[in-house]
């Protein structure tokens, strides 16, 4: 049994037409959610936001395409295709499209003691 079953094993894929922009739509498909590790793609249409939040968990933005706006605290940061930025745990953070973006989103999770 395959631990990433969203997914052809053994087969390229482009993430992009996994989860297309729609108009004004944030979209997303769990590719694996396990107690220590989730991953998810993502897809935001240009002036679409994820309000501020924080997560008990280190989170990995990897934007596909587009541009995406990251706020982590109070600093902004432009992120945009082939580039990538860790949002630590605790720690207050958003994403606003500055243009359509889509993005592979991986967050690592504390350990089970």
């Amino acid at each position: 049994m395959p631990f990433i079953e969203k997914l052809p094993q053994a087969k390229v894929v482009d993430l992009k037409k996994e989860v297309p922009v729609e108009e004004e739509q944030i979209l997303s498909k769990t590719l694996v959610q396990r107690d220590d590790l989730g991953m998810t793609i993502f897809s935001l249409d240009q002036g679409q936001t994820i309000a501020q939040h924080t997560a008990p968990e280190d989170a990995m933005v990897n934007v596909l395409s587009g541009v995406a706006q990251i706020t982590i605290d109070t600093t902004e940061y432009e992120v945009k295709a082939g580039e990538s930025i860790v949002m630590p745990a605790n720690v207050p953070h958003a994403l606003y499209a500055k243009e359509a973006f889509q993005m592979l989103l991986v967050v690592v999770k504390p350990e089970a003691k």
